[in-house]
């Protein structure tokens, strides 16, 4: 993992609950990712709990996470990245209780201040030609996984060309 700023040290990927400060930051990242994926979900048409990577379930929104796999690369990742190397999020905004690390208020309203910009970032859409935010993005998959279902295109997954 490149991480340039020494107050933090990368173990390995660890959840439920995080060991160590990166560690905490993704998983928060990616929580906030589930949510935006599912208020992106909730105006389509689609069932956030009927998926096709990971396991339906009733007791969790499992499209949630078969989009964020898509996403979490280009978002959460370089999110981390960026805060950490420039020294925005440091090992204070965390709080370790017994070992399980968290953000502090401090920490999280820095990442979701950075993580809402992001989201509102736009790129040139190749097949639509004009610009389009990350989060319109999302919901640019939820319509491509429909136009699959009822049969009018085969499903191709966002894939960044940058």
């Amino acid at each position: 993992m490149l991480v340039k700023n020494a107050g933090f040290e990368w173990s390995g990927r660890n959840k439920r609950p995080p060991k160590d400060p990166l560690n905490a930051m993704i998983s928060f990242g990616n929580g906030v990712m589930y949510t935006t994926i599912l208020s992106e979900l909730y105006k389509t048409a689609l069932d956030p709990a009927i998926s096709y990577l990971h396991e339906p379930s009733s007791k969790r929104f499992s499209l949630c996470l078969d989009i964020a796999e898509i996403f979490k690369p280009l978002v959460i990742d370089p999110l981390v990245f960026t805060l950490v190397n420039n020294r925005r999020i440091q090992p204070k905004h965390f709080r370790d209780e017994d070992g399980m690390y968290f953000l502090n208020e401090e920490g999280r309203k820095i990442f979701l201040m950075d993580f809402e910009a992001k989201m509102k970032e736009t790129i040139k859409h190749r097949k639509l030609g004009r610009q389009v935010s990350y989060r319109y993005l999302i919901r640019l998959e939820a319509y491509k996984l429909i136009k699959h279902m009822i049969g009018d295109e085969t499903y191709k997954p966002f894939k960044a060309w940058w």
